[in-house]
């Protein structure tokens, strides 16, 4: 793989952040918004290390 491919992977990863944000500000989102708020946690500290290393 090259590091342009994985930098273009990465920076579809951080695309997906938007869509989790987006997903929280539904107020019809119920008990889901534990698991929308801890999968964009978990997001947040990949791309934190994926910046980090690259």
């Amino acid at each position: 793989m090259t590091e342009a491919t994985l930098q273009a992977k990465v920076e579809v990863i951080k695309g997906k952040r938007e869509a989790l944000v987006r997903l929280l500000g539904d107020p019809k989102l119920g008990s889901l918004r534990l698991d929308v708020n801890q999968a964009l946690e978990e997001l947040d500290e990949l791309i934190a290390e994926l910046d980090k290393t690259f």
